[in-house]
């Protein structure tokens, strides 16, 4: 056996250490998590991917129903369909982040037991597999759009739209930072899982999906929602494709610190479960 096949497994010395250089090793087990968690979402189902384009179809309706028609929000003069396509598009794909790594251990808490990798590869691959989705109703809200802009809809891009990869990586490191955090909280706290949930369909309408930030004209209030580090980039995103919303480089910025801190405290408290977690679970 040559020397370099030879791996030693050791206890991670620092807590908010992440060993990029063995994740990047199990780069191609990454690429079978993505792959599983592709084909198993929607395995044994009639429509299969179909369900990426027919559920933010169906959302859409909805909010068009409900928020456009019954309760007469405003949507800064922007089509209906394009303005909640592009809040949901966003926040799809950081709930999906979210939830779905807020189960890491509990989930794979069989393999776990079994096998060793590092364990933040799971989460990794999981974001990772949400590009797809996101991708795909990405295009949604580029067809949708370019039917609007051709009817002459006053739809204008920024130049802003260049900033589109920043806010996915934003997007995805928020919805990995709250997810490695509930799933080390959930080990040994299950009921927490249920109570995030609903906190997680509030949290929707803490957000500026439904309706414009310029709704908002309470100071307090408006103080809150922008407290919310989510509530920026999907403004921006909106101004940036739409050419109305709420563009700040303060808030982006605040939004950007936010992730950061999130993900490095996520991170200290996901390595510090996990050397324990089966004894718990």
């Amino acid at each position: 056996m040559k020397k370099e096949d030879i791996l030693i497994i050791t206890p991670h010395q620092k807590l908010w250490s992440v060993d990029f250089k063995e994740i990047w090793r199990y780069r191609d087990l990454i690429a079978l998590f993505v792959h599983r968690n592709i084909v198993v979402q929607y395995k044994q189902t009639i429509l299969g991917p179909l369900w990426y384009i027919i559920q933010p179809v169906l959302t859409v309706i909805m909010n068009m129903v409900v928020f456009g028609g019954i309760a007469k929000m405003s949507t800064d003069g922007i089509p209906q369909p394009l303005f909640y396509m592009a809040g949901n598009v966003c926040w799809f794909y950081f709930a999906d982040c979210l939830n779905q790594t807020s189960s890491t251990f509990t989930a794979n808490q069989g393999m776990f037991g079994k096998v060793y990798f590092p364990r933040m590869v799971v989460p990794i691959a999981t974001v990772l597999s949400n590009l797809l989705r996101f991708g795909i109703q990405l295009l949604l809200f580029t067809a949708i759009y370019l039917y609007f802009a051709i009817r002459g809809a006053d739809v204008t891009p920024h130049w802003q739209l260049a900033l589109l990869p920043v806010f996915i990586i934003m997007i995805a490191g928020l919805g990995l930072g709250f997810g490695i955090l509930v799933s080390s909280m959930t080990t040994k706290y299950r009921d927490l899982t249920v109570l995030f949930g609903f906190i997680v369909s509030l949290w929707m309408y803490g957000t500026p999906i439904v309706y414009p930030i310029s709704m908002v004209t309470n100071e307090t209030l408006r103080t809150i929602i922008l407290l919310n580090p989510m509530t920026s980039i999907i403004e921006a995103f909106k101004y940036a494709s739409l050419g109305q919303g709420f563009f700040s480089w303060l808030a982006l910025g605040y939004s950007f610190v936010f992730m950061c801190v999130l993900l490095l405290f996520g991170v200290v408290v996901f390595n510090k479960v996990q050397r324990s977690f089966m004894d718990t679970v």
